[in-house]
C-alpha cells in the first residue's frame, strides 16, 4: 500500500511529504509534518544560516526516538533529489570527495525534511568557494561540573575581546548546554589559517579567564571550565545551524539571540513550539549578520605572539585528520608521559 502523503507549495515547488503524520519527538507528540511546519515558520532565518553553504543533514527515518535511535548522518546528498536542488562539491580530510546539499531556497530545507532530516549542519565556507572559510566559529562548550550559565558568563569575555578586535560577534544557543558565537570574515584565508586564528583568539579568552575557561584539546586537562572548541574551525567540522531543531525528546531549538538578552535566556526557552512565536514578533535577530565581515589578519598576528612571545606553537587536530604541519604530538599527556618518546 502507498505512504500516504501531503503536497506543501513552498515558493513556488511542491515538495510531497510522505507519512506526515510520523512522530518524530514522542515526549511531546511532534510529528513529520510539525517539524516541516517549523522550518517554513523560520523560514528567513534558516534560510540565511544555511545560505550557499555545503550541509550535512542529521536524519531521523523513524524519528528522533525512533528503532534503535537510528540516526543517519548525511553527507552526500541522497538520490532522487529533484533537479532544483543545488549541491556543492567538498572534499573532506580523507581525501574522499561528496556532493554536499547547498541551500538556496526554502523549498531545499522542505525537501530535507521530506528526506527525514532533523538537523542541519552547515559548513563555514560558501558553495563558490568551498576551501575558503568567511565565518569563524567561536563554540562554548560547557565541561562536567559546568553549565549553561557558565557558557554564557564565558560568552561576556568573548564579546569584550570582540568588541576590542572591532568584530560583530552574533550569538545563539546551541541547542543543547552551550553557545555559539558567529563571526563573518573575509575569504581571503584557508582552513588553516582560520582555524590559527580561531586557536588564538581562544587563548586569548583563557588568559583572561584561566579559572573558567580552557584551550585543552585533552578532557583530562579541561577540569571544570568552558572549553572554547577552535578546532569547529577546522575543515569538514560543522556545527548546527541557527534555527536548527537538535534531536533531543523535547525539540529544543539553537536559537539566536542578542548579546543584551543572552545573561537572562535559558536553553529550554526555545523549541520547535516556541521559537515560531518569537520569530514572528521579532524576525532574524541574525538578519545583519552578512554586513558585519572581519578581516582575521589581528588574529593572525596574535597567533604569531603566542608562538614567538609564550612558546604556544599550534593545537592537535581531530583524530581523522593527517598529521599537519606543526602539529604537536597527537597523544594524550598521560599516555605520552607513560610511553615517552625513544
Amino acid at each position: 500500500m502507498a505512504s500516504p502523503f501531503v503536497e506543501v507549495e513552498v515558493e513556488g515547488r511542491t515538495v510531497k511529504v510522505t507519512n506526515p503524520d510520523r512522530v518524530y519527538f514522542p515526549a511531546i507528540g511532534a510529528t513529520k509534518l510539525d517539524v516541516l511546519n517549523y522550518y517554513l515558520s523560520v523560514g528567513e532565518g534558516i534560510v540565511r544560516a544555511l545560505y550557499e553553504r555545503p550541509c550535512m543533514l542529521h536524519r531521523y527515518p523513524e524519528g528522533v526516538q525512533g528503532v534503535e535511535g537510528e540516526k543517519i548522518y548525511q553527507k552526500r546528498i541522497p538520490k532522487g533529489a529533484p533537479d532544483w536542488i543545488q549541491t556543492a562539491e567538498v572534499s573532506f580530510p580523507s581525501g574522499r570527495t561528496a556532493d554536499e546539499l547547498c541551500v538556496t531556497e526554502l523549498g531545499a530545507v522542505a525537501w530535507a525534511v521530506q528526506m527525514s532530516t532533523v538537523e542541519f549542519h552547515p559548513w563555514h565556507t560558501r558553495c563558490a568557494a568551498v576551501e575558503m572559510p568567511d565565518e569563524l566559529r567561536i563554540d562554548l562548550d560547557p565541561q562536567p561540573g559546568t553549565d549553561f550559565a557558565d557558557a554564557k558568563k564565558v560568552a561576556g569575555i568573548v564579546h569584550e575581546v570582540l568588541d576590542e578586535l572591532g568584530a560583530v560577534g552574533w550569538p545563539k544557543t546551541s541547542g543543547n548546554r552551550g553557545v555559539h558565537i558567529y563571526v563573518r570574515i573575509k575569504p581571503d584565508y584557508g582552513f588553516r589559517e582560520v582555524r590559527r586564528a580561531a586557536l588564538a583568539f581562544a587563548r586569548e579568552v583563557e588568559r583572561r579567564a584561566p579559572d573558567q575557561v580552557t584551550t585543552a584539546w585533552w578532557k583530562e586537562e579541561r577540569g571544570e571550565r568552558i572549553f572554547v572548541d577552535f578546532n569547529q574551525n577546522a575543515k569538514d567540522r560543522t556545527i548546527a545551524a541557527a534555527y536548527s531543531l537538535r534531536g533531543f525528546a523535547h525539540a529544543p531549538a539553537s536559537a539566536p539571540v542578542t548579546w543584551a538578552e543572552l545573561p537572562d535566556v535559558e536553553t529550554q526557552d526555545f523549541d520547535i513550539n516556541t521559537l515560531p512565536t518569537r520569530f514572528a514578533k521579532l524576525g532574524d535577530v541574525h538578519a545583519g549578520i552578512d554586513d558585519a565581515v572581519f578581516g582575521i589578519e589581528p588574529l593572525l598576528e596574535w597567533s604569531d605572539r603566542d608562538e614567538r612571545d609564550h612558546d604556544l606553537g599550534d593545537a592537535p587536530y581531530p583524530p581523522n585528520y593527517p598529521k599537519m604541519p606543526g602539529e604537536p604530538m597527537r597523544v594524550q599527556p598521560s599516555r605520552a608521559r607513560k610511553h615517552p618518546a625513544g
